[in-house]
């Protein structure tokens, strides 16, 4: 609550993280996406075209993601 209005307070943006990135992996077209690490162990994915974008959970999480994609789950997207 902002204490001069008595309006609600803004959201106060996300803390800076700093992400390891690997090497980019590019297919054809030069879509290309990263994978990346925190100091606590999360993991992210992103695109090269979107750098200050990207998706980010647990690494159990993101595993279970890529074995989904690679079994054919997101096919229907294709």
């Amino acid at each position: 609550m902002n204490v001069t209005t008595g309006a609600p307070a803004a959201p106060s943006a996300p803390a800076a993280v700093a992400i390891d990135w690997n090497e980019a992996f590019c297919s054809e077209g030069a879509n290309c996406f990263r994978f990346g690490l925190d100091d606590a162990g999360r993991a992210y994915i992103g695109s090269t075209h979107s750098p200050d974008e990207y998706v980010s959970d647990s690494v159990e999480a993101l595993r279970a993601l890529i074995s989904a994609v690679k079994a054919g789950a997101a096919d229907h997207l294709l």
